[in-house]
């Protein structure tokens, strides 16, 4: 066999996931490529960074009517109750709702950047990832099917509890209009208060299920054989278990991470609130930026930490899972 036939351009790849365990092999990749790896993470999360905080001064721009209402409200009751104004942030609520998409669409750009950089590492094998490998022209070529796994798997995921809590408060909530049939206190009652955290569950499920659908999909198979193929390898044996396995340890990673982060950021919130109030004279809108700044540092430094790490163990577990003759020749090159 020659040295250019595809088994030995996929040969490393197989030879370390057999050898190692995907806890070993996930951190032998990241220490290899490093540097790469690295440069890259620093480039999708500045970008990203910049994008969000772009996002978030038209968002505070548009919304500036909102903070000047307050404002003038917030003056005219201390003058005539002179009491504290309480005022309602109901708009605002209606405001980040509407904005939510775009952020969303941004965290699945960086996250879709992030995995087509962790898997082409992971494919390198043996060797080290060099920075010719994750150069953004080779890993922007499976952005585009592993962004659109990410949007696909969120509505598969996600449709059923909103819908299903939407219906629920809109039967079991503290509306008038409540039909009849639905007592407070009876068991349909109970059942219909209850079903959202059922299908938070169904949610959480499905989300496991489809863990490795973005992997699948940066190794070179299109959006709907990525999501089927996750499916199917999470049925497989004992796939799942081994998914759920690897899942929840770095989801509870990647939150006790942000809350850190969070934590050591919240002396930014007062320094925000006092720079943003004096150059605008506006409380209000100081007051939510103030919130929002240790919010963003914990969710960027999160990112930096945990999305290299979590992208190249779901990538190893992919290939770990996946029959040897259903890896493709010529992966990932």
């Amino acid at each position: 066999m020659t040295p250019t036939t595809p088994h030995d351009r996929t040969g490393p790849v197989t030879e370390v996931s057999t050898q190692r365990g995907v806890t070993a092999t996930t951190f032998a990749v990241l220490w290899r490529g490093r540097s790469a790896l690295a440069g890259a993470t620093a480039r999708v999360v500045g970008l990203s960074g910049l994008s969000a905080l772009l996002m978030l001064a038209a968002v505070f721009a548009l919304s500036w009517p909102l903070f000047t209402h307050m404002r003038n409200q917030r003056i005219w009751y201390l003058k005539v109750e002179e009491d504290p104004y309480l005022h309602d942030s109901s708009d605002l609520v209606l405001v980040a709702f509407g904005t939510l998409p775009l952020f969303l669409l941004l965290l699945g750009v960086g996250s879709a950047a992030l995995q087509s950089v962790c898997s082409r590492a992971v494919a390198s094998g043996t060797r080290a990832a060099t920075k010719d490998d994750l150069l953004p022209a080779r890993t922007s070529a499976r952005l585009r099917p592993v962004l659109a796994v990410y949007a696909i798997r969120g509505l598969i995921v996600w449709t059923l509890p909103l819908v299903v809590f939407f219906v629920a408060h809109s039967l079991t909530g503290y509306q008038l209009d409540t039909p009849e049939p639905l007592k407070r206190g009876s068991w349909p009652y109970r059942l219909v208060a209850g079903s959202p955290a059922v299908a938070v569950f169904v949610g959480v499920l499905l989300r496991t299920v489809f863990a490795l659908a973005p992997a699948a999909a940066a190794a070179g198979l299109g959006p709907r054989a990525a999501l089927r193929r996750s499916w199917s390898l999470a049925f497989r044996g004992a796939g799942g278990v081994r998914i759920l396995a690897l899942a929840l340890p770095l989801a509870a990673l990647t939150a006790a991470t942000v809350r850190l982060v969070v934590q050591l950021a919240l002396p930014l919130r007062p320094l925000v609130r006092q720079l943003l109030e004096e150059a605008t004279g506006n409380f209000f809108a100081a007051y939510y930026a103030g919130i929002l700044a240790p919010v963003v540092v914990g969710i960027l430094a999160g990112a930096a930490l945990t999305l290299p790490v979590t992208c190249t163990a779901f990538a190893v577990l992919n290939l770990r899972l996946r029959p040897h003759e259903d890896v493709p020749s010529g992966q990932m090159r």
